[in-house]
């Protein structure tokens, strides 16, 4: 157990204990613990795996700048547990982990890392060609990190807008004192923060020391109770965007803040030494360590060692001796005769043994660190000749340098240059409106942290007022602060540069060799930088030892590009919370009333079967329309009337069909393609008169397809209006052998044939209502749609449900009926039958392309496409009991990718499986068998068939339909 007595500055409350679960095991927490720190607290070491090697991984920087401990629940995977907060009954199970944590069968990796150079998977994996396929499923297999349950309910947050004056991101001492000058000077401030409270380094650095407590006391009092001053914390400024946009991500969602300032306190990002094993658990950075003591009581170790390069690194030492852990050593890599030399000399006077001039070339240990081999180094840093010295402890707390995060500053235009006095990049151009301030811009000194931050301010409020700006920061450190070269190679490799990506020094010196010595080339061929950490504890490595190989400096190196966002955020505050009004029908009621269970479809809510069953509620209501009569609410269809003396002209302009020959009283089914040939939509177009037509669209497509024909109207100058009746009208089918005896005691319209035949449109009265009556077969039997306004609608459907009760054998059917009696009868559905590059001819539907037409859309692509189709839709069955694949599974054929189911089910009127597919035109020529992949990497092969799988001759659509079939 490392948790030490209460601290001044920890965030726990003690007076509660929460538990919580890691892979099986139960620990026991304070509330305000992370999962990180109440793990360390409770002495477990390894945290979690690597990515590449599975290498045992610890805490390192404890502040979500990496992600050595990456943990899944039921509800979220990838939980990053340096900044997760304990829950009572939280459990929790680790990531890329192949067993347990304790015992990962894939740390054989670590053993065949000499095999797994850089870039191997470019190389090696795609020769010998017929290899490639098992190559390609062993990598899809360990690829990733957490497991993705699809299962897992939305978790949405609102998105808000939000404005202030000045936007201060960082509430350290810098932004503290920014955000307080400028509400003392009337503007309205918004100040940032990632962590749950405020202070910054003033809560891990500057504890103890009478100044900065006074200072941190007087600040926080202040800023909590100003006025103009509002706080957030816990939330993460993800990005710079124009006019000073920046998205604050918080607990509660997304808030998109417009600022006339911004000041970007945001402070460095501590970088880790590279030498060889310097990834165990244990080695953490200074900071991490910090936090840890701190903020959540918790020993770093109880034996540790510092490896040094700045005054932050003996302060570290100074807090460990205050909390009862006295360094065994201090190995500051400086040499003698740099600045701050009383410091070795205070911790001597602890009796704390400091060797300058020293450095760490390798770290021991299996799972966790037991000691350090300590080495001389020379003036340039690298270690010397001279034989080392075995120093055993548990913990080794490394302050050897900083970057900046300065991502803010880069997306808003600005740039960095290397400062050869602090070894760190600092701001070099600032775009207007934006100022850093504090460590970020190379301050260090606490006093001068806080006069730049107000300096920062003074600017920001110069920048919103049009006055003159006061100018550059004047407090810039002129002493180092990092190490020019922290990097100590060895032999045997094990020397991490990238901890996320498991990449070594000389993965990076190869990759170079190979010629990819242009950062972001680098970047690209190694991967650094580029795991879930996003270079904060990489980049900066990476870069010196590229300038290193090619003899060049930092700033000619460059660096890479900086891209929203900054810290990972949920894709339910990406997406925001979901405000799309529902449009239901006028027979919502009934619908509920008879246990439906709806989907989405567009805007609207629609029945998809009926009852708790889904399997046996689809067989009965195909079978309900099949023998006897079915109802079904189609009030979500698209519905338009096109009117005007160049209505048909209109028509004949947009659709694929000839419509200008349709007789009043008959309609058409008729497609409707874009400029490159591409299928849109479909439906049906009737002619109610010589100036009138009545025109269906899919639901989802509706309004698209209204808009589509007001624009040809007006660019051809046509006189015709195009009238949206989709929310106007309410729409139900009366489908199955029986429907015209039902619906015919109710309607003054003759139904039979031939005074109503297929494909008629009439306006009748039904039930004493004014109607559109369409005769349609899309459910491949005798089928009626009666349209009509929507309080009509209810009494018409309730006296029809009443009558075929009576009558027997009338029931309710949903949409996923309708969709196996549309395949049974082989009708294709635009949008899952087609994609974004199918046309009419692969599709099928040739027949209703008209080229003899003079003019329609896509007419010129489809007269070239006619003869080049690639693709054919075929149909396809299976054997009652075959495995049932899925929509979109692939076709493959001898290893390659031939095709992809586009629609499936299992028919309840054939007894077996029957479906659509979207395969290539060899294969669908060559009749030859359909091999898909199933789930399990399996094969199932249907047999192909022609598409009308039900009543191909149509003789249930006929006169006598129900003597016929």
């Amino acid at each position: 157990m490392l948790r030490l007595s209460r601290k001044p500055r920890e965030w726990l409350d003690r007076t509660r204990t929460v538990r919580f679960t890691l892979e099986g095991r139960t620990y026991r927490a304070h509330p305000g613990d992370t999962v990180t720190s109440a793990l360390w607290a409770n002495g477990v070491r390894v945290l979690g795996r690597s990515f590449k090697y599975h290498r045992p991984r610890g805490v390192l920087s404890a502040a979500n700048h990496d992600v050595n401990a990456l943990y899944q629940n039921a509800g979220a995977t990838h939980i990053r547990a340096d900044v997760t907060p304990v829950r009572e009954g939280m459990v929790l199970e680790p990531v890329n982990v192949g067993g347990s944590l304790a015992s990962d069968r894939n740390r054989i990796l670590d053993r065949l890392g000499r095999f797994l150079p850089v870039g191997f998977y470019y190389k090696s994996l795609h020769r010998p060609k017929w290899l490639f396929p098992f190559w390609e499923r062993l990598i899809r297999g360990k690829a990733g990190l957490g497991e993705v349950d699809t299962g897992w309910p939305a978790d949405r947050a609102p998105k808000a807008h939000a404005f202030c004056e000045v936007l201060v991101v960082g509430a350290g001492p810098a932004g503290l004192a920014a955000a307080l000058h400028a509400g003392d000077a009337g503007a309205e401030v918004l100040l940032v923060d990632e962590n749950p409270h405020v202070g910054g380094s003033l809560d891990y650095e500057w504890v103890g020391t009478t100044v900065a407590d006074r200072e941190r006391a007087r600040l926080v009092e202040r800023v909590s109770a100003h006025p103009r001053v509002t706080v957030r914390t816990s939330s993460v400024a993800l990005g710079h965007y124009a006019d000073h946009q920046v998205p604050v991500a918080g607990p509660e969602g997304i808030s998109k803040v417009r600022a006339e300032a911004v000041v970007l306190a945001t402070g460095v990002l501590e970088q880790p030494a590279v030498f060889r094993n310097n990834d165990l658990p244990g080695v953490m950075l200074a900071s991490g360590g910090m936090l840890l003591l701190h903020r959540f009581g918790v020993a770093p170790g109880l034996r540790p060692v510092l490896l040094v390069a700045n005054a932050e690194g003996y302060r570290a030492a100074l807090a460990l001796i205050a909390a009862g852990l006295p360094p065994e050593a201090v190995l500051d890599w400086r040499v003698c005769g740099e600045p701050e030399r009383g410091l070795p000399k205070t911790l001597q006077n602890f009796g704390v043994e400091v060797r300058e001039g020293w450095t760490v070339r390798e770290a021991h240990g299996r799972e966790a660190l037991a000691g350090v081999t300590a080495v001389p180094a020379n003036r340039a840093g690298a270690p010397g000749a001279r034989q080392g010295v075995r120093i055993d402890c548990d913990a080794l707390l490394m302050s050897v340098g900083w970057a900046p995060a300065g991502h803010l500053l880069y997306q808003a235009g600005g740039t960095f240059s290397y400062d050869h006095s602090l070894h760190q990049p600092v701001p070099h151009r600032t775009p207007h409106g934006v100022y850093p301030a504090g460590r970020l811009n190379g301050v260090f000194v606490l006093s001068e942290q806080l006069a730049d931050g107000r300096h920062a301010a003074e600017r920001a409020l110069a920048a919103r007022t049009g006055a003159p700006d006061p100018g550059v920061s004047p407090y810039r450190a002129a002493e180092p602060h990092s190490h020019p070269w922290p990097i100590v190679p060895h032999r045997r490799g094990r020397d991490f540069v990238d901890f996320d990506e498991d990449l070594q020094l000389k993965d990076l010196e190869q990759a170079a060799a190979e010629g990819f010595d242009n950062i972001e080339l680098l970047k690209r061929f190694s991967t650094v930088g580029m795991g879930p950490s996003q270079g904060k504890h990489a980049n900066m490595n990476a870069i010196r030892i590229l300038a290193r190989w090619r003899g060049q400096g930092i700033d000619e190196t460059g660096t890479t590009t900086a891209r929203p966002v900054y810290h990972p955020v949920p894709l339910g505050h990406v997406a925001g919370r979901r405000l799309r009004p529902w449009c239901t029908g006028p027979f919502q009621a009934f619908h509920e009333a008879q246990g439906a269970a709806f989907m989405e479809a567009g805007p609207w809510l629609r029945p998809d079967f009926y009852g708790p069953r889904k399997a046996e509620a689809v067989a009965a209501e195909v079978a309900a329309v099949r023998q006897g009569v079915g109802l079904m609410d189609l009030s979500p269809l698209g519905k338009i009337e096109v009117l005007g003396p160049d209505a048909a002209r209109l028509l004949e302009s947009a659709y694929t069909s000839r419509l200008a020959d349709l007789r009043s009283g008959r309609s058409r089914y008729a497609v409707l393609t874009d400029e490159t040939g591409v299928v849109l939509d479909d439906g049906v177009v009737g002619r109610l008169a010589a100036d009138r037509f009545y025109v269906t669209a899919t639901t989802s497509h509706a309004e698209a397809t209204t808009k589509l024909l007001l624009r040809h109207a007006a660019e051809r100058g046509l006189d015709a209006h195009v009238v949206p009746r989709t929310g106007q009208l309410a729409a139900l089918s009366v489908a199955g052998p029986g429907s015209r005896e039902l619906l015919q005691p109710f309607t003054d319209l003759p139904l039979h044939e031939p005074d109503f035949p297929r494909q008629g449109i009439a306006e009748a009265r039904v039930a004493g209502h004014a109607a559109h009556l369409l005769r349609s077969g899309f459910v491949g039997e005798v089928a009626f749609e009666v349209h009509l306004a929507p309080e009509a609608a209810r009494t018409v459907w309730m006296a029809l449900w009443r009558a075929g009760g009576e009558a027997g054998g009338i029931r309710a059917f949903g949409v996923q009926a309708q969709r196996v009696l549309r395949l049974e009868k082989g009708h294709l559905l635009v949008g899952q039958d087609t994609d974004g590059l199918t046309t009419p001819f692969e599709a099928g539907l040739g027949g209703l392309v008209h080229l003899d037409k003079p003019a329609f859309t896509g007419r010129e692509s489809l007269a070239l496409l006619k003869e080049r189709r690639e693709r054919r839709l075929v149909g396809f069955t299976l054997p009652p009991d075959a495995p049932l694949p899925e929509e979109c599974h692939l076709v493959i054929v001898d290893g390659a990718i031939a095709g992809r189911v586009t629609s499936i089910a299992f028919s309840p009127t054939l007894g077996h499986p029957i479906g659509l597919a979207m395969v290539d035109a060899e294969l669908a020529d060559s009749g030859a068998p359909l091999p898909i992949r199933l789930d399990d990497g399996g094969l199932v092969t249907a047999r192909p068939a022609p598409k009308t799988f039900y009543d191909p001759q149509g003789r249930c659509l006929g006169a006598h339909a129900e003597e016929a079939c």
